[in-house]
Formats: structure tokens, sequence, C-alpha cells
């Protein structure tokens, strides 16, 4: 529940970013937006002594300017994701570009846009923009999330009604050094239905968007991103999702590099024999500090639940991890695991971490770990004996730290993209 007793600053910090809420829109849209101005002043904007915001400091992404960030120079080799060809719809500092995009028609698949949407006066979005951030501000309060649901213009309206052809590939593209770019984003996966979403690219020099997903009884949501590669703009993302009866989300997140990225995910295990695994992989040289805040919320019973975060850092890099399982009374047979492990490649990175299991339920199977170290010596000298020069064995290392998080994406064309990625962040930055 957002909290009631906002410090001053902090609502008077909210207000100001409110007075830009766009006018207009249908009435499900309005009643959504004051909805989520409510909860953000009833939060206020998050600062350092709030609990979930201990470890990053979040002024960067609460200011009222985006600091200025200079548009990444183009990327070396191919598109991300090419070998899946997936649907490609492209956002260029926020805005739809519909020249650089793929006609947006996929069979079993429903895609507009938020924009076009806004006007109508009902919408099948309405039962589901803002309503997963809702309830996803318990038991951790998200204020940026409140903040993007009362302010966003556009994103993507996704409804699948069948298993889809294709991915359909979220492309992010900044062309303007100051850009603030605010995206929601809701995709419902219908019973027995499936969707593969696919996100690249830097959106601005600041970003601040959200996912909705509402995965229905028996259907399947597999979600892989890409984040930072030569980018300095700050990143705000967040991942809302409700997994429906057998039902399956499986989401990835690559970050390599960039100076502020705070990826927070709320997933709710709602209906039985429901699935959820979330994991990620951040590497970071220099100037990188990498915030995981996860809560995985077990409602039904019979449900399973994975999170795997791996950090691998170097040259005074900082990682964060925030990751809860929240298991309610009626949620029996619940099966929960949850790891985080930072691999240091130098004394002056740091990796911060808190895990917690919150359990109410009496027949459970749960566990967490955290752990931190540097690269194995015995290993290396393993390799190193066997003729491997020292910079490639420790770069088999680190990919092979990795390697856990990378296998939990399905699909092997993708998990090959990744991989690939791991091994071209390792060779640019070793030594």
């Amino acid at each position: 529940m957002a909290r009631p007793d906002a410090r001053p600053d902090a609502r008077h910090a909210a207000e100001s970013r409110l007075a830009a809420a766009p006018a207009g829109g249908g009435a499900w849209l309005r009643a959504a937006r004051e909805a989520a101005r409510e909860r953000l002043l009833a939060m206020g904007l998050p600062g350092r002594r709030d609990e979930y915001w201990r470890y990053t400091d979040p002024a960067d992404l609460t200011s009222a300017e985006a600091p200025a960030a200079a548009p990444p120079r183009a990327a070396d080799g191919a598109e991300p994701f090419a070998a899946a060809e997936p649907l490609r719809l492209v956002f260029v500092d926020g805005l739809f570009d519909p020249a650089a995009s793929d006609p947006p028609e996929l069979a079993g698949v429903q895609i507009e846009r938020l924009a076009e949407a806004a006007p109508r006066d009902l919408h099948w979005a309405r039962d589901l923009f803002g309503a997963i951030e809702a309830r996803g501000q318990t038991p951790v309060p998200r204020p940026l999330a409140a903040l993007n649901t009362a302010l966003a213009a556009d994103g993507l309206l996704l409804r699948v009604s069948g298993r889809a052809e294709r991915p359909v590939a979220l492309v992010r593209r900044q062309a303007a050094e100051g850009s603030d770019v605010m995206l929601h984003h809701c995709i419902r996966i219908e019973p027995g239905a499936e969707l593969t979403l696919l996100e690249s690219g830097p959106g601005g020099a600041r970003t601040t968007d959200v996912l909705e997903v509402d995965v229905g009884d028996g259907g399947r949501f597999h979600h892989v991103r890409l984040q930072g590669r030569d980018h300095g703009g700050r990143v705000a993302a967040h991942l809302f999702a409700r997994v429906g009866a057998a039902a399956q989300l499986r989401a990835f997140t690559l970050t390599a590099d960039g100076p502020l990225t705070r990826n927070e995910a709320y997933v709710e295990l709602a209906g039985a024999g429901g699935l959820a695994h979330l994991a990620g992989a951040a590497l970071g040289d220099g100037a990188f500090h990498h915030d995981d805040t996860v809560v995985l919320r077990h409602i039904a019973p019979g449900c399973e639940s994975r999170q795997v975060f791996k950090k691998v850092l170097k040259n005074g890099a900082a990682g964060v991890f925030q990751g809860k399982i929240h298991v309610l009374a009626q949620a029996q047979k619940t099966d929960g695991y949850q790891i985080a492990q930072a691999l240091l490649l130098d004394e002056a990175s740091q990796f911060l971490a808190k895990p917690e299991l919150e359990i109410y339920a009496d027949d459970v199977k749960c566990s967490h770990g955290s752990t931190v170290g540097a690269i194995d010596p015995v290993a290396l000298y393993y390799l190193r004996s066997r003729g491997v020069p020292r910079a490639r064995a420790e770069a088999l290392l680190v990919q092979a730290f990795l390697a856990e998080a990378v296998d939990e994406i399905a699909d092997p064309t993708l998990a090959e993209d990744i991989r690939a990625r791991l091994e071209a962040w390792v060779a640019r930055h070793s030594g």
C-alpha cells in the first residue's frame, strides 16, 4: 500500500513533476491517471532515506530535467535479435517512428498505440492500464512507476489471442541529448496464447518505462531485454505481471554499461500451477550503477518461481540486488528459488544485496542466497597451466559465471545472441 506519510520535500517534488501531466483522454485513461496521481502524492518521489533506495541515489531519476546524455554511437555488428526475425516497432526519443517500423500486423496479435487508444471512452486496456502497477506498490513502494502511469502519453497495447508467429521487438532510439522518455506498455495474453517480446536500444537521456502484463490461464510470455552498450542515459524500467493458472512468464535482461539503471519487477502468481522465472546479467566497468529490485508474490498454491541475477563489476562499478519472495497463507506447495551473485574483478567495485523471504504458508520449499567474490584462483591456474592465455582464461570464467542466468532463456536462438554479446563485452573490457 502507498505510504500516507510522504515527506514534504518528497511530496513537493512529486507535485512539480505532475504539473506536466497530459490533458484529455477517454474516461478510462483519465481515471487511471488520476488514481496514479493520488498514489504518487501519498508516497512522494523517492529519496535515499527510503528503505528500498538506500543503495541507489534516485536524484537523476527524479530531477525536473533529465541529465544530458549524448546519443550512443552506432553499434557494431548485426541488429539485436535479427536471427529471430521479429516484427520491429521503433520509438525515437519516445515518439513512434512508422517509417522505421514494420507494418504492425501480426497473426494472433492486436497491436495498438496508447496515443491512438487514449481518446476512446472504452478500451480493453482499461482493466489493465495502471491496475497491476497499483497492486505492485505493496509490499515495496514504486513511486517512479506511479509517476509513469500518471504522465506517459504513449506506448504499446498488445492483445494476444493465439500463438504469435513472430516475436515483437520494441526498438528504442535516442536522437536528442536531453530527451526525457516515458512509455507505458500493456500486454494481455489470452488463455492459451503465447508471445515473445524483445526490447533493445536506448530510450533517451532518461527513460522511465512501465510494462504491465496479464498472462491468462495456460498462456506463455517470454521477455528478453537489452540495456546499455555505450549509452550514458539513466534508466528506470518496471515490469508488473499477473500470471494465471498453469501459465508461464520468463524474463531475462542483459545490461552492459550505463551510469545508472534501476530495474524493478513485481510478479504475482495468481493461479494454481503458475510459473515465473526472472533472470538478469549485468556487466559494468567504471562509472556503472545497476540495481535490481524484485518482488515475486505467491498468491495461489502449487506455483514455482526463480530469481537468478548475476553481476560482473570492475573499476569501481557498483551492483545492487533487492529481492523478495512473498508467500501468502493460501499459497501452499510453493517452490521459490532466489540467487544473486557478483563477480568483482578488482577491489574498487562493490555489490550490495538484500535478499528476503516473507512466508505465511507452512508447506513450502523456498531458498535464497547471495555471494560475492573474485575469480577463482584455482580455476584460473588450471586453465593457464594448460596453455590458455590469462585474458582468455578470465573471459571463460566470467562467461561460466553468467551461464546460469543465460540458461533461463528458453529460446536457443535468443540465448545464443545473448552469449555472443556477453563474449563481446568481455573481449572489449579485458586486461
